[in-house]
């Protein structure tokens, strides 16, 4: 990482650790997005699993089969709710993996602070001091033109016999532009002395943060591909615990017996041992009309009138008026 972070020779150039610091950025969002689908992975298999749990209770799957068939179809029922928990406790699992990841991805952020900050700091020294370095540089040519005009004068003032006030103030200008010009030179190279001191730091501290990059990404790559590694299997997992769950289902079945379900039914079910008397055809008219007993009644009384009552009768235990 720090041949990939030292592109440009440009002292005051950021352009390689700005690559770097991206990248370290990108492989944070890399992690946040797995995060991301972790949880949302997670949130599929719990509504997956509660939908389960519902189709289980609700729907009613063979209710009036009997005998084998009927525990059979009560076991598939039961698994189907077990593959629901699981798939729950697979959502449970994965929010874990989440929960991880973020804090994986959180410690590296906040370890990365420090690192940043130092060499934000260092951009910063960097950058004034070579800022300083070259006023100062500016200044000293400045100077040093200075200083030369003022010689050039003092030639010039020895060729047209100036008076001696004349000559006086030229040459003080010259001692001053000399003094002026030395001092501008001892700033400077003061200055470039401090700005190689500053260098040097900076780049003592930018291996430094790029030993430290490099070891993140290698735990970070590590992390990430065993955390990859590991929801995968968390979910052949998953296949292995429903497939076992099914091979109870089928077990269930395979104990179905047929022939005595059928048994059974009849036996449960049975209206007797003998079958209805077939219906014959009867001819209206050479069979018996009727078969309703005819009451027949016994010979009238002859009725007799009392005596001294020419109307009144009686017949048995009656009496009747003529």
């Amino acid at each position: 990482m720090y041949d990939s972070a030292m592109k440009s020779t440009d002292i005051t150039s950021t352009q390689g650790y700005d690559i770097l610091l991206q990248h370290m950025n990108d492989g944070r969002k890399n992690c946040k997005e797995f995060e991301d689908f972790l949880k949302e992975r997670a949130a599929i298999e719990e509504r997956y699993g509660k939908d389960l749990l519902t189709l289980t209770k609700k729907k009613p799957c063979g209710q009036t089969e009997l005998n084998t068939l009927k525990r059979a179809l009560d076991t598939f029922k039961q698994q189907i709710d077990n593959i629901g928990q699981c798939h729950i406790q697979l959502a449970q699992t994965l929010r874990e993996e989440a929960k991880r990841m973020e804090e994986f991805r959180e410690r590296q952020k906040s370890e990365r602070k420090k690192i940043e900050a130092a060499m934000d700091n260092m951009h910063k020294q960097r950058q004034l001091q070579y800022k300083r370095t070259v006023d100062s540089k500016k200044t000293y040519e400045q100077r040093c033109r200075e200083k030369d005009e003022a010689e050039m004068s003092v030639s010039r003032c020895n060729k047209n016999n100036m008076n001696q006030k004349q000559q006086d103030k030229i040459y003080a200008k010259l001692a001053h532009s000399k003094v002026t010009a030395e001092d501008a030179d001892k700033t400077y190279q003061q200055n470039v002395s401090q700005l190689d001191r500053v260098r040097e730091d900076w780049q003592k501290e930018h291996i430094m943060a790029c030993m430290f990059f490099e070891n993140q990404e290698w735990d970070r790559i590590n992390y990430y591909r065993n955390a990859v590694w590991t929801h995968v299997n968390q979910l052949s997992q998953e296949c292995v615990t429903t497939d076992g769950i099914c091979e109870e289902v089928r077990r269930a079945l395979e104990g179905c017996n047929i022939e005595k379900d059928i048994e059974n039914f009849t036996e449960g079910h049975k209206t007797g041992d003998k079958p209805p008397a077939p219906i014959h055809y009867e001819n209206f008219y050479n069979g018996p009309r009727s078969t309703t007993p005819v009451i027949r009644r016994g010979p009238l009384q002859t009725p007799s009138t009392a005596p001294g009552d020419p109307a009144y009768a009686t017949v048995g235990e009656f009496n009747l008026y003529q």
